[in-house]
């Protein structure tokens, strides 16, 4: 990795990216662009190896641009605002643990956290498919469902930390055979406890679930119905009025200018002009202008987020 010019400390945002498996870190300078990018294997002992694996990054990113970075981490989980420890992180080392605090011994600085699908809203509304837009929804549907809202350029993160979590309230105007009761047993429980949630049905994961025997993957049913399998193009209609309901709760309540979906669920191109001609029987309004469109950046919205929360 090349050092580059120094630049004036308020213009390098450093953004990290904490995943389960891998932990990767970029530098963007005033206009957006990288300037350094590095990805390491996320460490799986403790939470103060994991703090030091950081810290480790922001040292090497520093030295590569010869200058100090504001500091943002994106995360599985969110803080607890009535604690200040982290809680539900798939990097199960790290919940209960002050890992804010702990960083900023490390790195003698402010450092800023929020959720992971918070980071991907904020990077798709500052230079993404909701660029130059008010109120941003972004909605992350792969192996869960996650969403962040970003209103005038900031995160709303809400008074428990919990904005934006969709994907943990239940399937609206839901039909007989997605009613909990129908379901049978624990059928279509949510890890959260909860039957029926959005995430259920929604994610790869959940559309997989619920054809057939469950053992097609989402992109391989899609592959089918445009092939002319009628069972899989059928289910499709149903995800798609399924999704069409689920965000119309959103426009109901939010009514942002865009949608913005990311993850694997996103690549799948039908939903882009499928769902929007049923959200008005939905929405209550007379007409629907929401835009409903796939991320710019993609698998870098997170860390490209997380530098943006500075």
């Amino acid at each position: 990795m090349t050092a580059l010019a120094a630049q004036p400390q308020a213009s390098l945002r450093l953004g990290v990216d904490l995943g389960g498996t891998k932990t990767e870190a970029v530098v963007l300078d005033a206009d957006g662009a990288e300037r350094w990018r590095h990805r390491i294997a996320t460490p799986k002992q403790t939470a103060e190896s994991i703090c030091d694996a950081i810290a480790g990054l922001v040292a090497d990113a520093e030295a590569a641009v010869a200058g100090r970075c504001s500091v943002g981490i994106g995360t599985p989980g969110s803080l607890s605002p009535h604690s200040g420890l982290l809680r539900g992180s798939n990097t199960v080392v790290l919940n209960g643990k002050p890992v804010r605090q702990m960083l900023e011994q490390r790195l003698g600085r402010e450092v800023r956290i929020a959720n992971d699908a918070n980071c991907f809203a904020l990077s798709e509304a500052v230079d993404g498919a909701g660029r130059g837009a008010k109120t941003v929804f972004g909605a992350i549907l792969g192996t869960g469902v996650g969403a962040g809202v970003v209103i005038d350029g900031k995160v709303l993160e809400g008074l428990h930390g919990i904005g934006g979590e969709w994907g943990h309230n239940p399937l609206p105007w839901p039909e007989g055979d997605e009613l909990p009761v129908a379901l049978g047993g624990r059928a279509n429980v949510c890890y959260c406890g909860k039957p029926g949630c959005i995430e259920t049905w929604l994610s790869g994961t959940g559309i997989q679930a619920h054809f057939g025997d469950g053992s097609i993957h989402s992109a391989d049913i899609v592959t089918r119905a445009a092939a002319g399998d009628v069972a899989s193009e059928s289910y499709l209609r149903r995800v798609e009025d399924r999704m069409a309901r689920a965000f119309a709760t959103i426009i109901n309540v939010l009514d942002p200018d865009v949608i913005v979906l990311g993850g694997g669920v996103s690549n799948i191109e039908r939903f882009y002009a499928s769902v929007p001609p049923l959200l008005p029987k939905y929405v209550f309004s007379e007409y629907v202008a929401t835009r409903f469109v796939r991320n710019v950046h993609g698998d870098s919205s997170g860390v490209r987020g997380a530098a943006w929360l500075w």
